[in-house]
This record gives C-alpha cells, sequence and structure tokens, in this order.
C-alpha cells in the first residue's frame, strides 16, 4: 500500500544551452530552454522534496553571480521569484520547514543549490555522490552548496524512503546518480529519470547525457536501459528531467497528481 497521497512537479527557473549537453554528441549549436525542476511528494508520513533547485542567492548578487557563472558555456538561469522553491512552498499554504526529508538526486548546482532553505531537513543522497563531488576537477558542482552542516543520511543501492517512494540507483551522469520510483495512489507510477535521462530523446533513442562521470557513456546508457526496464515491468510512466516540452503536458500546479 502506497504512502503517497500527492505529487507536484515543480517549475523553478529555466535556463538555455547548446543542446549537445543534454545529448552526447549531437545537437551541437542548436539550443534549447530547459526547465529547472523539483518534485514535491506529500506522504502519510511526511513530505519529500526530490531536488531543490538553484541557488538564487548566486543569480541575484552581481559578483556572485559574475563568480559562478562567468566561466560555464551557457548563460545563468531564469529564476523569478515566484518560481523560487519557497514561494512555490507558500501557493501550497506551506514553508520550507514543512518539508522533512529532501532527496537529491545529484549534487550539481541545478539540483543542489537550493540546500540552504532546507538545513532543518534530511537529506539523502548517494555516498559515491557526495565523494566524487569533492574530486578534484568535479564538473557541474558548486561546492559551496552542499558544504554546510547539513543533515546528511548518506545512502547505497535502492531502498525505500516510504512505502511506494523508491530511491533507485541510475550512475553515468554522475557518480551517485539516483531516480525514484513513485506510486500513486491513482493512476500509473511515475518514474523520474533525474538527469539520467534530461529529454525524451535519451529515453527514445538511448542516448547518453553529454556530461558523463569519467566519460563513462556505457554506464549512463546501461542506466537509461534499466529504468526503461524497471518502467516496463510495472508499468510506470518515465519522466525525463529536463524537457519543457514534455514538462509543459504534465505541469498543472497548484493542483497536485494523485
Amino acid at each position: 500500500m502506497t504512502a503517497v497521497r500527492k505529487f507536484w512537479p515543480l517549475l523553478t527557473g529555466t535556463y538555455t544551452y547548446d543542446k549537445s549537453i543534454s545529448t552526447r554528441n549531437r545537437g551541437m549549436g542548436t539550443k534549447i530552454e530547459a526547465p529547472i525542476l523539483a518534485y514535491l511528494i506529500e506522504t502519510t508520513q511526511g513530505r519529500i522534496l526530490y531536488d531543490v533547485g538553484c541557488d538564487y542567492r548566486k543569480i541575484d548578487d552581481p559578483a556572485l553571480r559574475a563568480r559562478y557563472y562567468g566561466h560555464l558555456p551557457f548563460p545563468p538561469p531564469d529564476m523569478p521569484d515566484d518560481h523560487r522553491l519557497p514561494a512555490r512552498l507558500r501557493t501550497l499554504g506551506l514553508d520550507p520547514h514543512d518539508i522533512d526529508l529532501v532527496f537529491l538526486g545529484h549534487l550539481h548546482f541545478d539540483h543542489a543549490g537550493g540546500l540552504h532553505d532546507f538545513a532543518h531537513a534530511d537529506i539523502h543522497v548517494h555516498a559515491a555522490e557526495r565523494i566524487a563531488a569533492d574530486e578534484p576537477g568535479a564538473r557541474g558542482y558548486f561546492p559551496d552548496d552542499f558544504a554546510a552542516d547539513y543533515r546528511w543520511r548518506l545512502q547505497n543501492g535502492e531502498y525505500d524512503l516510504v512505502p511506494g517512494v523508491t530511491a533507485i540507483e541510475s550512475p553515468g551522469h554522475t557518480a551517485g546518480h539516483m531516480s525514484m520510483l513513485i506510486e500513486r495512489p491513482h493512476g500509473a507510477p511515475i518514474l523520474l529519470c533525474g538527469d539520467a535521462a534530461d529529454l525524451v530523446e535519451n529515453l527514445e533513442h538511448e542516448i547518453a547525457p553529454g556530461l558523463c562521470y569519467r566519460d563513462d557513456e556505457d554506464a549512463a546508457l546501461a542506466s537509461i536501459r534499466a529504468l526503461k526496464s524497471r518502467a516496463c515491468a510495472c508499468g510506470a510512466h518515465l519522466w525525463p528531467n529536463h524537457d519543457l516540452d514534455f514538462f509543459r503536458t504534465q505541469d498543472r500546479f497548484p493542483q497536485w497528481l494523485e
């Protein structure tokens, strides 16, 4: 019996980048607009937030903006005030302290940057991800996003956060990337791919993301295939993580999916 009651995909911002960042060795020169998403799961045992978006303080402050984004191959994200997680939660009659558990699919800046708003919560992340994020030259990370004394709950392997919410290892994009299977009280399960698959195209054509940990494309492709197999076995809908067209077909905010 699933503990899930309600589920919201939350748009926290958008950014524009070369498509090859999402589709390895394909789409060079084509610019795409991508959503920066978080997912709120309300359960009978508390509220879970999958990912926390970017640190908007690094975007608002010109000096921080230049420091953190000046060297990246795309401009800083667009994060309107009403898209930021505290505002999204307020619309639902909540605030950050109403979140009991934060689950980070991985620690890249567009997924872990908002941790400062959730320092009270348990923070789940794969142990291998926590280690790899501190490796010299690791790409995609802003180390101070996760440098504070958070309530880390380092994980390994597949496990249930609560009944009906399952963490699934999907390494390749990063060392400890995790996806999530959500069994809804009504309708088919949802399998959140995270950045194992940015776009529908990654899933349909089995294309690795542009950035792979230690350039191990085979590991990334193995995770895509494993997620597809898992979804097929349980009848789940696969949700890519940075596909704006796909997100628009699912967005009901502030209404939820059951």
